[in-house]
Order: structure tokens, then sequence, then C-alpha cells
């Protein structure tokens, strides 16, 4: 696994009212910190990548919907450098994915629905001046097909 990417699984507690699933304590070694907490969807078929951010760890949970993310290590100086990994987001397998900062991230729908993630960055978006580096999805020198 690329370093400083980590996974956590979520357990979820059912009863007959329907479920709870606690996804980032601020007591656990896990969190970091906290910046803010939106929603993020893509439509069947729909890539939304590549990017990565200077100072910002995300924290991504599939909720409805399945969605593939691609990781990339592009930092010269890490052990899993041109490293790629794939998780496959969704509540039916729940887990917390965290991604540090400077590492390209993406994600694909592959469901039949629309996909929605969740994400707990460590940084408040800054309108002026996004912490937000962009790559095309196709065009680049990162080894990873959207195509499959």
């Amino acid at each position: 696994m690329i370093e400083g990417v980590k996974v956590k699984k979520l357990r979820v507690i059912p009863d007959e009212r329907g479920r709870l699933m606690e996804i980032l304590r601020s007591d656990e070694e896990f969190f970091d910190k906290f910046g803010q907490v939106y929603l993020t969807t893509a439509l069947p078929g729909i890539v939304k990548a590549w990017h990565y951010h200077r100072k910002q760890t995300d924290h991504f949970l599939g909720v409805i919907g399945k969605a593939r993310v691609a990781l990339y290590d592009s930092r010269e100086d890490s052990p899993t450098f041109k490293e790629v990994n794939e998780f496959i987001l969704e509540l039916a397998n729940p887990f917390l994915l965290k991604i540090p900062p400077l590492v390209y991230h993406g994600f694909k729908c592959i469901s039949k629905e629309e996909a929605s993630i969740i994400n707990i960055p460590t940084q408040l978006y800054d309108y002026d001046n996004p912490d937000e580096l962009r790559v095309d999805p196709y065009e680049n020198d990162i080894p990873y097909d959207w195509k499959k």
C-alpha cells in the first residue's frame, strides 16, 4: 500500500430500526484534524480524476452506489514512489480511506446508480487559493487506465 494511505474498517451496528456507523472520532489515532465535511458524486461511468493536495489529507467513505478509487504516489522521496492502489468504495463493505497529501487520487462510478462519497478533509476549502492540483484523467504520465 502507498506510504501514508490507511484503511479503517467501519463497524455497522444494526437494530430493528436501521443502522448506525461511526465514521471518524477525534479520540482515535486515525484522526489528524478537522477541516470540513462534504459529499461528492459521480454519475454512472463518469471519472472524477486526477488531483492532489499539497497540505490536505482526505478521508473517503462510499455511501451510495459503487466507486472505484485509484491512488498514485508521485512523491519521489516516498518508499512507494510510482505505486498505484485501487479500492472499491460502497456501503456494503464500509471503510474509511485516508489519502495523504501529494498522492494523486480520483474515482469512477462503477454502479448503475450515482455513486456518492463523503469526504472529511483536514483543511477548509480555500475558494481564493484552492489546495488542489489537477491532471487530465487520460492524458498524463500516471500508469492507470480509467477505461477498464
